[in-house]
């Protein structure tokens, strides 16, 4: 898709018509412009981009096909597993405020009956957070039950009471800290034992809303399916909202463009200099919590790649570039930012991730375009 939105749109009562934002600064068209291309099977695209002090956030297209809203700024999409960047600073949050420690074992979480077979040392958040808990990719015995959902909604099934009787049968592919195994079943863990670990045992949701949503602002981000958003597709058939109970930690998140930007530059500002909202200081856990969340945990193979808790960084001469993309059955997402000169991009479309990841590899290669220009 490449048509931009509409100029103007109907307003609720008819007949006048509402002007849109004023268009894009001319540094962001053409980038904006070549990602809405590349989301083929999309008809709802948002692009956010920063360059140092600039900002720009551009929509494309309607919230459906052969129908829908013009696309804006404030448009929901389901973002997949970006989710797991947000439960990675929630457990700063707690782990700043001693509710948690990163190393603290499963067993201080549940009981016997429920944890997996130990293989080596046990279990830990930290190796949780950073894929190292040697944990298959989906809880076991899943599959099974998703198949006849597996195009529309896999996990809806799958409930809390589903995943600790599927981490009671997990064998362990490696020792905890051998290598990295990215696992939806680990961060969605980790999420449901961060609520274990807080007062009065809140649901996933509410406890991200009262720890990070709130206080950073983002107030178009929450993993509600029932709140407006873009219809997702799967090859130009839509698919219904996003439900995943049971692992809400590993991917039940809905944002837009500009909340995912603000968080960026919440994430950006405490790995140069410290975190701020709308230029006003983050103190406290969450403060701290900023800090943490991107700092180096692992080194991987090759020399240039390393993890955060949840965020990939790519260690480049220009500096680090952090990174993360998400999908749901309907929704393809990409956020990613470069500290060192505040460089940022998200990247939000309607269709499910592709099998080329077109739009995933151009919205990062972007993303170190803009640094280099900056």
């Amino acid at each position: 898709m490449t048509a931009p939105a509409p100029s103007v749109r109907p307003a609720d009562g008819g007949g006048e018509r509402e002007p849109t934002p004023a268009p894009p600064p001319a540094w962001a068209r053409a980038p904006a412009d070549a990602l809405a291309a590349a989301a083929r099977g999309a008809c709802a695209v948002v692009v956010a981009l920063r360059r140092g002090e600039e900002r720009a956030v551009v929509p494309y297209g309607t919230t459906a096909f052969g129908g829908g809203e013009p696309v804006t700024a404030d448009t929901r999409f389901e973002i997949g597993s970006l989710t797991k960047c947000f439960t990675a600073l929630l457990l700063a949050e707690q782990a700043a405020r001693g509710e948690v420690g990163y190393g603290d074992p499963l067993s201080r979480f549940l009981p016997p009956e429920v944890l997996p077979q130990q293989r080596g040392a046990p279990i830990t958040l930290l190796h949780l957070a950073t894929h190292t808990a040697g944990l298959p990719r989906l809880p076991p015995g899943l599959l099974a039950g998703a198949a006849s959902h597996w195009f529309s909604n896999p996990y809806a099934a799958f409930s809390t009471e589903d995943l600790l009787r599927s981490l009671a049968r997990t064998r362990p592919g490696a020792r905890p800290g051998d290598r990295v195994r990215y696992s939806n079943f680990g961060v969605g863990l980790l999420g449901h034992l961060l609520t274990r670990a807080a007062p009065d045992g809140p649901e996933y949701g509410e406890l991200l809303a009262e720890r990070v949503l709130g206080p950073l602002g983002l107030r178009r981000t929450g993993g509600d399916p029932d709140l407006p958003q873009a219809t997702g597709h799967w090859h130009g058939r839509p698919r219904p909202s996003w439900r995943i109970p049971g692992l809400p930690g590993a991917g039940a998140l809905r944002s837009s463009a500009p909340d995912l930007l603000a968080f960026l530059d919440a994430l950006a500002d405490g790995a140069a200099r410290g975190a701020t909202v709308d230029g006003v200081a983050v103190d406290g856990p969450l403060g701290a919590a900023l800090t943490e969340a991107v700092r180096p945990r692992l080194a991987l193979r090759g020399g240039t790649r390393r993890l955060a808790l949840v965020w990939n960084i790519r260690v480049r001469p220009e500096g680090a570039a952090y990174h993360h993309s998400g999908g749901t059955r309907g929704f393809t997402a990409f956020a990613g930012f470069v500290p060192d000169r505040r460089t940022a991009v998200v990247a939000l479309a309607n269709t499910t991730p592709a099998v080329d990841q077109a739009f995933l590899q151009l919205a990062y290669t972007t993303l170190v375009t803009l640094h280099r220009q900056g």
